[in-house]
């Protein structure tokens, strides 16, 4: 299907077709200072003229010069708690053994405005989830009905690296729809991009028209600019071997000293995926539930082991979250775990910034460039 023009009042029929097939559609909006994820009842509820200030430990909401809706680097959200979500019961059992699952969730989600970053990060939690070995099949169910809206981003924020991750700022494969925001003298309006047949299905329902080769190529030559205005790159190195071989780097214990453990950068990273247990029982220890929910490589008691943890100091553990991110993610999964968001650098209390601290490690004495 050809590329089609959406306008802003096709925006709105857009997410009114979603939810009348029966999506839940979400979407970013504006709360509690921020943009976040949340369910839309209409177009009308997305972020129309907010942008957003980022810096290391720094996240700020402000007025644009015109109503674009997509005009925002990511918040502290990312997709993942949809489809992996923080905590989710398991199952009950009650006093005389009788066992109840948990009810599936059969929710149907639909995302509208996945930037490039995040669709990769979707591919890879698809890899550790969705066709490991061992398969979640909580993610696999909301995984296989979900639709996506990616966006193209025109506008890289301070704390972007996705174009040194390869993961942006073009939305890769993965997409029903791609949108391209455009707000100017010409109007506002959206190049979309059609990914499936599904997609195409559901663009034939709304008001559009035919792209003009001037716009798409307008439209192209925005985002492929951006990839040039990165607010920030991660360093041109073998990144694993140079980890490996700077493991002995006193640099660990100097970003330790800086490094709070507090565990923000697992929460707010859209690849983070580790879970734990915990089982719960009423006052009377006649029923009794266990919950799955997200545990972070930061905590003091992930590395317990028969009696003790492995990992106790703050050093320790950082070099675990960032080695395995940046480094062995590749070994077990074939891809780095890093997108480029630039989330952990943003809501990281102390402002540690990831792109830094792995180009000091990659020219660590013995490290390989």
């Amino acid at each position: 299907m050809e590329t089609q023009i959406l306008d802003r009042t096709g925006l709105g029929e857009l997410v009114d077709a979603l939810r009348g097939e029966g999506y839940r559609v979400i979407g970013p909006t504006v709360r509690d200072n921020a943009i976040v994820l949340a369910e839309l009842d209409s177009a009308e509820q997305l972020p129309a003229g907010w942008g957003v200030t980022t810096a290391p430990g720094r996240y700020r909401l402000r007025r644009r010069d015109d109503e674009a809706v997509f005009g925002h680097s990511s918040g502290p959200q990312s997709w993942k708690s949809y489809l992996h979500p923080p905590r989710r019961k398991l199952f009950e059992v009650n006093r005389t053994g009788e066992f109840t699952p948990a009810e599936e969730d059969d929710t149907r989600y639909a995302f509208l405005g996945v930037r490039g970053c995040d669709l990769a990060a979707i591919a890879i939690l698809d890899r550790v989830l969705g066709a490991a070995a061992h398969p979640d099949g909580s993610y696999q169910r909301r995984r296989r009905e979900l639709f996506v809206v990616a966006v193209n981003c025109t506008e890289p924020g301070e704390l972007c690296f996705c174009t040194s991750m390869g993961t942006g700022p073009a939305a890769g494969p993965g997409y029903d729809l791609g949108l391209t925001e455009r707000a100017d003298g010409d109007g506002h309006r959206f190049v979309v991009d059609v990914g499936t047949p599904k997609g195409a299905q559901l663009l034939g329902k709304l008001t559009v028209r035919p792209a003009a080769s001037g716009e798409v190529l307008s439209a192209r030559e925005d985002v492929a600019a951006a990839a040039g205005r990165m607010g920030r790159a991660m360093p041109e190195a073998d990144l694993p071997t140079a980890i490996r071989d700077a493991r002995e780097s006193p640099q660990w214990e100097e970003v330790a000293s800086r490094c709070l453990t507090c565990g923000n950068c697992t929460m707010v990273c859209p690849t983070c995926f580790c879970t734990t247990t915990e089982d719960v029982t009423d006052l009377t220890g006649d029923h009794a539930e266990r919950w799955q929910r997200s545990a972070s490589c930061f905590e003091l008691d992930f590395s317990y082991v028969h009696g003790g943890s492995v990992r106790t100091s703050g050093s320790s553990r950082y070099r675990q979250w960032f080695s395995h991110k940046l480094g062995t993610w590749h070994e077990q999964f074939g891809s780095s775990g890093c997108v480029g968001c630039g989330r952990c650098i943003a809501w990281c209390p102390t402002g540690i910034d990831i792109t830094e601290e792995a180009a000091k490690l990659a020219a660590y004495p013995g490290g390989t460039p």
